[in-house]
């Protein structure tokens, strides 16, 4: 009797010495890219180095193709936190103005310049106004150079948009510049473009290759007119409320792995650059090189509205063109 009462004593308190299995933590990733995007390759390669990492720790769950909101709502979402990480691009600039220095049009050379702009404008300049909106950016990603479809005839130099109803992300700076070429441009969700343009409520459209042909517009669009006009980065984005509440050690691992990603990203973007204009091709679009020297000289007006509408928006440009070469 006496043995069995000393074997449950310390089976008793070999109970309570075991520490307790800590619970994963799982947090919604949610984009509005489609299956195939950069958006979707990007959030999934995130999510796998996340949950290899930090197996048992914590679970990332993608969610692409606007299945948790398009980006308004996603925006909204990680501030009451029922979404834990989204992955915005043109959209930023309808949450902090000076955001808008992306929409310019031939700002961004190359990735190599887009590296010394995030380094010596981004990090310093734009996220800490992210911060005091209520968001944090974890790292920036890439949605790309974007170029213009449409149905109506090919695009080579601004004249060629008159009329045009075109189809842009909610963000003003965008609309501005498409309404100084001349077109008739409207903001409006990606997860809604396809129907627009294969209804004609929309003649055309403008994104990045990835987006073009994941989204399938290749299938409703008779012109890929290459203008190359904007390159947007994506920017891995969270609560911050949410995000105060993980435990340190977790966030920081979490940031790390997306800054991490980044590299994943870029080398992504450029090999889905070659291949896509061969199917985009493939498929039916007429292809043309756009003047783009009539462009950038057709963008005067946007700058000169960007630097004296934006606090700092001068600056921040001047700054980021002079870090070209």
């Amino acid at each position: 009797m006496r043995l069995t009462k000393m074997i449950a004593g310390f089976a008793l308190a070999a109970s309570f010495a075991l520490p307790a299995s800590a619970e994963v933590i799982t947090l919604k990733f949610g984009h509005v890219g489609a299956p195939g995007s950069l958006f979707a390759i990007s959030a999934e390669e995130f999510a796998k180095r996340v949950n290899t990492q930090m197996a048992g720790k914590v679970k990332i769950e993608v969610y692409g193709s606007s299945q948790l909101g398009k980006d308004q709502e996603l925006l909204q979402k990680l501030k009451l936190g029922t979404v834990d990480f989204s992955l915005p691009s043109s959209a930023m600039s309808s949450v902090v103005d000076q955001f808008g220095m992306f929409d310019m049009p031939y700002l961004v050379k190359d990735r190599s310049h887009m590296g010394r702009i995030e380094s010596e404008v981004f990090w310093k300049k734009l996220a800490p106004l992210a911060e005091s909106k209520g968001y944090k950016v974890l790292a920036v990603w890439e949605n790309g150079f974007r170029h213009i479809t449409n149905n109506v005839h090919p695009i080579n130099v601004p004249d060629d948009l008159k009329g045009i109803k075109l189809r842009t992300p909610k963000g003003k700076w965008r609309v501005k510049m498409f309404q100084a070429y001349g077109a008739n441009p409207t903001p409006m969700a990606f997860s809604e473009v396809f129907v627009a343009l294969q209804t004609g409520v929309m003649d055309g459209q403008e994104n990045p290759f990835a987006q073009i042909a994941s989204a399938k517009f290749q299938e409703v669009q008779k012109y890929l007119s290459l203008t190359g006009h904007v390159y947007t980065p994506a920017y891995v984005l969270v609560g911050k409320n949410k995000w105060n509440k993980l435990p340190k050690d977790v966030a920081s691992e979490l940031e790390a792995i997306a800054k991490d990603t980044q590299a994943f990203v870029y080398d992504s973007a450029a090999a889905m650059e070659n291949d896509l204009l061969g199917k985009l091709k493939a498929g039916g679009m007429q292809v043309n090189e756009a003047d783009k020297a009539a462009f950038v000289k057709a963008s005067a007006s946007i700058y000169a509205e960007f630097g004296t509408d934006v606090a700092g928006g001068k600056e921040l440009v001047d700054q980021a063109l002079s870090l070209a070469n």
